[in-house]
């Protein structure tokens, strides 16, 4: 819809481009953990049994844990008008395929991935990495984190497609853009960090 480029806070892209190279690797690596363990729901038979698969995957998941905890706040404190407002969902009923409804359902889909995210990762923390070799396929954590993945992977896919239906090219660029504003300058973090330690809030 939109045909100039926004700008989209510094933080928030760094840590949207961050986490989105976490999740993918986490999604690579979980699928081939799910493909050579497990195949229930269908396997494409690309790798055979191999512990490593599931500690390089749990690899992934440690890193992204973290990056998650800082994108959480950052889309937050930054990216608060991308997220789901409290009048959104009453609304969705209202003026279906103008733009404000194609606008306040990207919120939804945005919000819906920061909650699957929390699912899955949450979920993943609380397995044991000895369930798959094992064969104990039946735990809850197991399954919800199977659950959490696969309603991320829509949320994704539905979220790329809100970008372009919302704001197009320019916006899906937008992330990509490397430039910042001057009170946004990495030099500027250390000060900004103690100043945050000094009185934390989000």
């Amino acid at each position: 819809m939109s045909k100039t480029q926004p700008y989209q806070p510094f933080l928030l892209r760094l840590f949207h481009g961050i986490n989105a190279l976490l999740v993918i690797a986490c999604v690579i690596t979980g699928f081939l953990v799910y493909d050579s363990w497990d195949g229930r729901f269908g396997k494409v038979g690309l790798t055979i049994k191999n512990r490593s698969l599931i500690d390089i995957h749990g690899t992934f998941a440690f890193v992204l844990f973290f990056v998650f905890l800082g994108f959480i706040i950052v889309s937050i404190k930054l990216g608060r008008n991308r997220l789901v407002k409290s009048d959104d969902w009453q609304k969705l009923t209202n003026k279906v395929g103008k733009n404000i409804w194609w606008y306040r359902l990207h919120r939804v889909v945005n919000t819906t991935i920061l909650f699957s995210a929390i699912l899955s990762i949450g979920s993943g923390k609380l397995q044991d990495e000895n369930w798959l070799p094992n064969g104990e396929m039946y735990h809850v954590w197991y399954s919800l984190h199977l659950i959490g993945w696969v309603i991320m992977l829509l949320a994704i896919a539905t979220h790329l497609l809100m970008s372009a239906k919302v704001g197009g090219y320019p916006l899906i660029l937008s992330m990509f853009n490397t430039k910042y504003l001057p009170q946004e300058s990495p030099k500027l973090w250390p000060e900004k960090i103690i100043a945050w330690l000094k009185h934390p809030r989000i």
